[in-house]
């Protein structure tokens, strides 16, 4: 199969050489320089140090050429979410596309599908989503990933595309949940990360959160999650996959994660601008919280951990008064569905 990875960073590369082991794989920088240096030392130190590029891993920064290179077969986005409009626009009429990127668009708000919808209706798309550090994958360690589209001919195509020996690819048709899941999910590794920094870290005046502390956090942000992606129209089960618990699961507690590292340094004192600066790359979760939270507001639907931690990104509360201001809210009943406005009948 012919296929085109639009964007060289850590996930786009590493799909690329993934999927350069069986196919004819073409990889797009928008930097000419990078895409020679790609070319000629098959590194990409930037995003995926002391990793091999494949030999047959193809790369240029001519968009037109990436693109026409996956006529008949796939074509990727790989670019955050920011870019993911412009990515869209370039694209042919009628171009069927996948995304990488997990997030809300700023600004509009908008979800990828939502971003889609406007500007290019009826056109084949979709998302791959799932519990995956891109250095792991282009390793060549196992991974699942997880692919969501209406287009079940999309679908196939991506499982040809990236399934293999070290990667396996499930399909679904909730491309609400799986966004809503990947999107969500940074947020709550920037809570799951203060609270890890705050017990390596304690304060005089109260006692350290712990491993309980951090249970708490994925399981409560899961029902938040699951709550915000029903009220949106996703399916519940989705929630309890790839896309929901395990990148849940994956970002909030990996090494990895780069969210749950601007957590961690939040909790350490530093401030904001200095965490971005010292990870050196996009952490979704910083810019997607606010709006996570705007929109689960317009529909009525409780997030108090993705509220924390806007207050504590925007400086108003500190990590350790946000976490402790958590524990304070009325005892309540378990459940998912707890906080979620009455919805019409399906």
């Amino acid at each position: 199969m012919k296929i085109s990875l639009l964007g060289a960073g850590a996930w786009g590369t590493a799909l690329a050489s993934a999927a350069a082991r069986r196919h004819d794989v073409l990889l797009w920088a928008r930097d000419p320089q990078q895409a020679g240096r790609l070319s000629t030392t098959r590194r990409n130190e930037a995003y995926l140090p002391g990793v091999a590029l494949p030999q047959q891993l193809r790369c240029t920064a001519d968009f037109d050429a990436a693109v026409e290179h996956a006529a008949g077969g796939l074509l990727v986005i790989a670019t955050p979410m920011a870019a993911l409009r412009d990515g869209l626009q370039r694209l042919p009429a009628g171009r069927a596309a996948l995304w990488l990127c997990k997030g809300f668009e700023s600004g509009s708000g908008a979800l990828g599908h939502e971003v889609a919808a406007a500007v290019r209706p009826g056109a084949a798309c979709g998302v791959l989503s799932g519990p995956s550090f891109a250095l792991e994958v282009a390793r060549g360690q196992p991974t699942a990933l997880l692919a969501a589209s209406q287009d079940a001919s999309l679908l196939d195509l991506a499982v040809e595309a990236f399934h293999g020996d070290a990667l396996r690819i499930y399909s679904s048709d909730d491309v609400i949940g799986v966004e809503v899941g990947g999107a969500v999910k940074n947020v709550l590794a920037i809570a799951t990360g203060i609270c890890d920094g705050m017990a390596a870290a304690p304060t005089a005046d109260l006692p350290p959160p712990g491993l309980n502390a951090r249970a708490a956090l994925i399981t409560r942000g899961l029902a938040e999650m699951t709550r915000l992606g029903l009220a949106l129209g996703a399916r519940a089960e989705t929630f309890m996959g790839l896309s929901g618990l395990g990148d849940l699961v994956l970002t909030a507690t990996g090494e990895l994660s780069r969210n749950r590292r601007v957590g961690l340094g939040l909790a350490a004192g530093r401030a904001l601008p200095q965490v971005l600066s010292e990870l050196g790359h996009v952490a979704e979760g910083v810019y997607s919280a606010a709006t996570v939270v705007q929109r689960a507001r317009s529909l009525g639907v409780e997030m108090p951990i993705s509220e924390a931690v806007v207050e504590v990104l925007a400086g108003r509360v500190a990590p350790q008064q946000a976490l402790w201001q958590l524990m304070s809210r009325q005892p309540r009943a378990e459940s998912q569905l707890a906080g979620l406005p009455q919805l019409p009948p399906a």
